[in-house]
């Protein structure tokens, strides 16, 4: 025994049986197929997501394989200020420490 589904069309008003989408102004109207719709949409923000965070790495990353080695090491220094919390306090100490032996 099958189940009879009586939908109204939001877009036109007609009353469509058994159809995923409306007979007269082809909008879709099946809710299983809307839900599937937006879930596939969301994985592929997702991904979208996770493939541009690996195409574009922050700044501490770019850094770190910069073929200059000075910029490299600002580049570890960010990493590890980051992680330890100091954020700046290392990499600006040791630009002042440097500047002050380079002016004397």
């Amino acid at each position: 025994m099958s189940v009879t589904r009586n939908i109204k069309c939001p877009n036109c008003g007609v009353f469509n049986t058994n159809k995923e989408y409306c007979e007269n102004c082809n909008t879709l109207i099946s809710h299983e197929k809307k839900r599937a719709l937006k879930e596939k949409e969301y994985k592929e923000t997702l991904i979208n997501e996770a493939k541009e965070k690996i195409e574009n790495p922050n700044l501490a990353e770019r850094l770190k394989k910069h073929p200059f080695f000075l910029y490299r090491i600002v580049g570890w220094d960010f990493v590890f200020s980051f992680s330890s919390g100091k954020c700046y306090r290392s990499f600006i100490s040791m630009v002042y420490s440097y500047g002050s032996s380079w002016i004397i």
